[in-house]
C-alpha cells in the first residue's frame, strides 16, 4: 500500500520545502521533497497544509476525563485516541505517585493497549513520575505514596511493560546509585520534584541524568549564590529540559530565555496534561487529590498547580510565537529530541527510512490530520 501526500509544505528538523511530495509505504517514509510522483493507492491533497513529524508527548497523564492511573482499558483507549486530535503520534504513559499495585496495573494496561488498540496513537513506553520524590517537593503528587528510590520496584514494573524514563528527586538516599542503575538498564533518569543543589545534580548528571522534568517547576531555582537545578539545566549542554508552554508553568520571558540559552537541540515540549485536557472547566482529580480547573488552569484545592490542560499543538504555537524560531528548528522540540534521547526509534524526521508518523497542520498550526505508521488515524473536518 503506497500513500502519496501531494503539494504540501514539508517541515522537518533543518528542512523547509515550500511545496513537495511525501511517499509512504509499509509504515515508512520512502521519499520526501521534490521527487517524482509514483502511482499510489491513497492520494492526500496537501495543498495549503504543513507536514511535520508526528509529536511525541513523553510526559502526559491523561485527557478526556481519563487518567492512565485509572488503570482501565477505557482510560488508555480514550487517551490514546484523543491524543491523535492533538497531533500526538507517540506517547509515554505517565504515572503518578500511587500505590505499587496501581503502578503494576498501569503497566499491564499499557501492554493491553499495545496489543488491542489499533486506532490510537502509539504507546512508546512508560514514564514513572514518582513515587520517588522528596516529600516537601510533592507538588500535586499524593504524599501518602512517596518513597525513597528502589531499583527493584522499577525492575518489576519494567518486566511488565518497558520503562523509558523515571522522574525522581536525586537528593534522596541512594539517588546517585539509583541513577547509575537506571542508566545500566537503558532507562533515562530525570531530575524533578527536587531540593537538589547544583553539586548533587552534577554528580547525577555525570552518572547519566540527562533530563529535567517539567523544567523550573518544583526544583531548586537559579540564585546568584546557589546555582540550583535550574541553573544547571540552563548551563549544561548535554541536558534536555521538558517545557510546558501553557502560560501557567513558565512565564513568557522564561520561555524566551530557555530558548536562547538551550536552543532547540535540548528543549522538549511536553503537556503534563491531566484528565481535564480537552474538557471544560470544573472539578476533577489527580492521584486521588481533588482538582479545580478554572480558565483552563488546574489546581489542587490547596492551590498547587496540578498538571495542565494543554493540548500539544497549542504548546507548539506558543513556543513559535514567543521565540521567533523557524518552524524547521522548533519541530526538533516536538519529536526528534525525545526520540533520540530515549531511543524511541527512527522518529522525528520526514526523511527516507523514518517511521511514517506525520501531522498535517494548517497555516495556524492547528491539526488537520494525524498519520501513524503510514495510516491516517485521525482527520479533522
Amino acid at each position: 500500500m503506497i500513500t502519496l501526500i501531494r503539494n504540501c509544505r514539508i517541515v522537518s528538523p533543518g528542512v523547509d520545502i515550500p511545496e513537495g511530495n511525501i511517499v509512504l509505504e509499509n509504515g515508512k517514509i520512502i521519499s520526501a521533497g521534490n521527487t517524482p510522483v509514483p502511482v499510489a493507492d491513497i492520494v492526500i491533497d496537501g495543498r495549503g497544509k504543513i507536514a511535520v513529524p508526528g509529536f511525541i508527548d513523553i510526559h502526559s497523564h491523561g485527557r478526556s476525563n481519563y487518567d492512565f492511573c485509572d488503570g482501565t482499558s477505557e482510560a488508555f483507549t480514550a487517551i490514546g485516541r484523543g491524543k491523535l486530535q492533538d497531533g500526538v503520534t507517540g506517547f509515554l504513559a505517565t504515572s503518578l505517585s500511587v500505590s505499587e499495585a496501581d503502578l503494576r496495573n498501569l503497566c499491564r494496561q499499557a501492554e493491553s493497549y499495545k496489543k488491542n488498540v489499533t486506532d490510537g496513537a502509539t504507546l512508546l513506553g512508560i514514564h514513572l513520575e514518582g513515587p520517588f520524590f522528596n516529600p516537601p517537593c510533592a507538588g500535586a503528587q499524593n504524599p501518602a505514596f512517596l518513597q525513597n528510590p528502589r531499583i527493584n520496584l522499577v525492575d518489576e514494573l519494567n518486566a511488565i511493560s518497558p520503562v523509558k524514563k523515571v522522574s525522581f528527586s536525586p537528593e534522596l538516599p541512594g539517588g546517585l546509585e539509583f541513577t547509575r542503575a537506571l542508566v545500566e538498564r537503558g532507562i533515562m533518569p530525570s531530575g524533578g520534584h527536587s531540593q537538589a543543589d547544583y553539586e548533587c545534580f552534577e554528580r547525577c548528571r555525570e552518572a547519566g541524568m540527562k533530563h529535567l522534568t517539567h523544567f523550573c517547576n518544583v526544583m531548586t531555582p537559579l540564585h546568584h549564590l546557589r546555582f540550583g537545578m535550574v541553573g544547571a539545566g540552563l548551563m549544561d549542554d548535554d541536558v534536555y529540559v521538558e517545557m510546558i508552554c501553557d502560560g501557567v508553568h513558565l512565564c513568557d520571558q522564561m520561555i524566551k530565555l530557555i530558548a536562547r540559552l538551550k536552543g532547540p537541540e535540548r528543549m522538549m515540549l511536553i503537556t503534563d496534561a491531566m484528565r481535564a485536557a480537552a474538557m471544560p472547566d470544573g472539578n476533577y482529580s489527580i492521584g486521588g487529590l481533588p482538582v479545580i480547573v478554572k480558565n483552563g488552569c488546574a489546581r489542587l484545592t490547596t492551590g498547587n498547580v496540578a498538571g495542565s490542560t494543554l493540548r500539544y499543538f497549542n504548546g507548539l504555537k506558543r513556543l513559535v510565537r514567543l521565540t521567533g524560531l523557524p518552524l524547521s528548528e522548533t519541530v526538533r522540540c516536538t519529536s526528534l529530541n525525545q526520540a533520540e534521547s530515549l531511543n524511541l526509534g527512527k522518529r522525528g524526521k520526514i526523511e527516507k527510512g523514518y517511521i511514517a508518523d506525520l501531522v498535517m497542520l494548517d497555516r495556524n498550526l492547528d491539526v488537520r490530520m494525524t498519520i501513524c505508521n503510514g495510516i491516517i488515524k485521525w482527520q479533522g473536518d
